[in-house]
């Protein structure tokens, strides 16, 4: 990483009779040289003593000056360094359009919004010092600190420029670019609680009236240091949509002048911690700690990253060399196949860490596709899942099998109600399978005949594995079916689920999972599988549900809004089944005895916040 190289000038005694360094002995030099010397002489028949200069021939030690290529010390050495692997390229370091959990991590290391998240998923200031609403609730007014400023890093130099502070302005401006339509950013709905919101990323952008469409969001500064909002409909859980990335200040000077290439190194302007130092696509990302940030004698690492790699085996080799200080963040999680061995060795035993994650790993159904039109059919494969067995012989990470979206954790979760996805959970997997035969056979399917399904997941061995454990399941319980499992590379997979994506190139299966942006239901059931969102890869359309979770967004009552929530999953689950949950995740990690974390369950993991013990990560490397 970083290693450069320089001439030096060295100076060689090269004695006589000196061994070389290359092979055979030295040869002296003969050259001429002038002495004075004492000679006597017989002048007139007298000896006497004279001085003379003469000419001597002599061997003689030479001193020669040599050009010699060598390693300088490395500039960074001695600087505080993470080493971690990236488990794929991230699509976009646009705050706009980012909505990958690998984009938004390294989105959130660079850039500072007017909220955030603690480590008990509270939302707390950030670029705001407060912030207050108006009696109707509609209003809200966010009051910014001013010492927060924009910064450049020269890719040069590595010199850091100070661009000046991020106002107000900033964050209109961010806002108004995500909810412009001329942005496609497929996570801008989230802002349509907005005043006007809805109307601009929906508007044309061509038509004659856009400006003052534009104009009409309603998201305004006062003054450099107060951002007003106004919604639509009053909305307790606003501040937390206030903490999202898609709500973040960017550099409008930058984004005008680099366009779309704005957010590569050497051209980036951010406002955070770190910023970036190194972006090989494909290869590997870094990124370095930003010595103008107002708490930088607080951060620590100064150099965090390495390697792009999608492969856990590899990951994993790298980790157990020292050569990788982190295994799953922002990584993959450990090798599924090394589980066992990482549980019973002794040191690799108490690297492992594991807890509660807010997220949920889930099969969809491509519902506008047949034959996964029909209810039935996804019911029955979704009953056709031994989620527990799957826990146990693969992932073997202590997750907890699925029968809801909303995870334990989250606002209006039904993790708890049995009743829900019961189908999907039985205390003996024959009763799923025999009901879930009943179920194929009454689509029209008997025992699985005549259906071609493809199962199709993003590059991962981890995913693979599990995508082969649940195509034999469903091959056991239905086999007649033809059942394929294909993969693509993340950014390309993304692009092949989004839901104007052609149906043709689609999955009739597809593997993803949501992680909370804040702990509410909101973010969820509303967020991705409205009928208007853009994550709705499912293409799931139900008016009743749609209304439900639009009224619980905007229901002040916390008792009424759970039971919307829970009449909603009732739906999704239970009646129309538009995706077949399989676990609640945990973090599955590996962390060198040396690394000391920060784990924030929404907003990820702090880099800024972590700290290594230096001198021993050193030690373990010699």
């Amino acid at each position: 990483m970083f290693s450069k190289k320089a001439g030096l000038l060295l100076v060689v005694f090269i004695l006589l009779g000196l061994v070389a360094a290359c092979g055979g002995p030295a040869q002296p030099e003969t050259i001429t040289v002038v002495e004075t010397v004492v000679v006597e002489k017989e002048v007139q028949g007298e000896t006497v003593t004279v001085i003379e200069t003469v000419e001597v021939v002599k061997e003689v030690e030479v001193i020669k000056e040599v050009e010699v290529e060598v390693a300088p010390d490395d500039p960074d050495a001695g600087r505080v360094r993470l080493d971690v692997a990236t488990s794929t390229e991230p699509p976009s370091l646009d705050p706009s359009l980012g909505t990958d959990t690998t984009s938004i991590f390294y989105i959130r290391q660079m850039f500072v919004g007017l909220a955030s998240f603690d480590e008990n998923a509270n939302v707390v200031p950030a670029l705001a010092t407060d912030w207050s609403v108006s009696d109707d609730g509609l209003v809200w007014t966010f009051n910014l600190r001013d010492d927060i400023h924009w910064v450049h890093r020269d890719p040069t130099t590595g010199e850091f420029e100070d661009l000046g502070p991020v106002t107000a302005q900033d964050v209109v401006y961010g806002i108004t670019r995500t909810l412009d339509p001329n942005s496609a950013s497929d996570y801008a709905y989230v802002l349509y609680i907005i005043s006007g919101a809805e109307e601009l990323n929906t508007a044309d952008p061509n038509a004659e009236d856009f400006a003052d469409i534009m104009a009409g969001l309603g998201v305004t500064a006062p003054d450099d240091t107060t951002v007003e909002i106004t919604l639509h409909t009053p909305a307790a859980y606003f501040p937390a949509l206030a903490a999202m990335w898609v709500t973040f200040p960017q550099p409008q000077a930058a984004i005008e002048q680099w366009g779309d290439n704005w957010t590569e190194a050497g051209l980036i302007v951010t406002n955070g911690p770190y910023t970036l130092r190194e972006w090989t696509h494909g290869a590997e990302i870094w990124i370095e700690k930003n010595p103008l940030w107002v708490d930088a004698d607080k951060v620590q690492i100064e150099l965090f990253g390495g390697p792009i790699i999608t492969e856990a085996s590899t990951e994993m080799a790298l980790y157990e060399n020292n050569e990788l200080d982190v295994v799953g963040s922002p990584g993959v999680p450990p090798p599924l196949p090394d589980m066992d061995r990482i549980k019973s060795d002794a040191q690799l035993s108490q690297e492992l860490f594991i807890a509660p994650r807010l997220c949920t790993y889930y099969y969809g159904f491509v519902t506008s596709k047949p034959p996964f039109d029909d209810p039935v059919l996804r019911k029955a494969f979704a009953a056709a899942i031994d989620r527990q067995s799957l826990i146990d012989n693969v992932t073997k990470g202590n997750q907890t099998p699925a029968h809801s979206f909303a995870p334990p954790g989250i606002f209006g979760n039904v993790a708890d109600d049995m009743e829900i996805g019961s189908f999907m959970v039985e205390a003996n997997y024959a009763d799923q399978v025999a009901q879930a035969q009943e179920w194929v056979a009454e689509a029209g399917y008997p025992e699985g005949e005549g259906l071609d399904v493809l199962l199709m997941h993003n590059t991962s061995e981890g995913h693979a594995q599990i995508a082969q454990a649940v195509q034999a399941m469903w091959q056991e319980a239905f086999p007649k079916a033809n059942i394929t499992i294909e993969n693509q590379e993340w950014a390309v997979y993304l692009k092949t689920l989004l839901p104007d994506s052609p149906d043709e190139e689609k999955p009739n299966v597809y593997r993803l999972g949501w992680c909370a942006d804040y702990p509410d239901s909101n973010n969820w059931l509303n967020e991705v599988f409205n009928s208007k969102s853009g994550q709705n890869y499912a293409k799931f359309t139900n008016e009743e549900f749609d209304a439900l979770v639009e009224e619980a967004a905007f229901e002040p009552d916390p008792a009424k809004r759970q039971e919307l929530y829970s009449q909603a999953e009732d739906i999704f689950i239970n009646q129309e089944t538009a995706i077949a949950p399989i676990y609640y995740y945990t973090y599955v990690r590996l962390y060198k005895p040396w690394v000391n974390p920060v784990i924030s369950p929404v907003s990820g993991d702090p880099i800024a916040e972590w700290t290594i013990d230096w001198d021993a990560k050193l030690a373990a490397q010699e």
